[in-house]
């Protein structure tokens, strides 16, 4: 039963200056089927108060049409916890090839971990 509903395409960080400010502000972290960073954004920019999630699938992931299905399943698995994390914050996920293959149940509670793990990253910061 899904959390939430909202509209994906405004929850997606689009522009390819956005990406590489989330990659040069971070640092790089990892779990068992992707890496990810995040990055928090200032109360100036005029980007607004909402979360942004990036998805990367290079041709290392295979062909288009798995690097289709792993990025289907990973928009459903975010979308599924995207409330878990603060506002302004940019992450951005690299999945790996293990991602097309595995379990969505084992996904979903691995992106909700990652989330997780964000917000108190957030949250500690001071």
């Amino acid at each position: 039963m899904p959390k939430a509903t909202f509209d994906w395409r405004s929850a997606r960080l689009r522009k390819h200056a956005d990406y590489q400010r989330v990659y040069r502000e971070s640092r790089r972290y990892s779990s068992a089927s992707m890496s990810y960073f995040y990055r928090v954004r200032g109360e100036d920019e005029a980007d607004g108060a909402q979360t942004r999630i990036g998805l990367t699938t290079g041709r290392v992931l295979g062909k288009a049409v798995e690097r289709n299905r792993i990025r289907r399943r990973l928009r459903e698995a975010v979308r599924l916890h995207l409330l878990d994390l603060p506002q302004r914050v940019d992450v951005v996920l690299h999945p790996r090839r293990t991602v097309l293959d595995m379990e969505f149940t084992r996904l979903e509670r691995e992106v909700g971990r990652i989330f997780a793990g964000v917000r108190c990253g957030v949250e500690s910061r001071p």
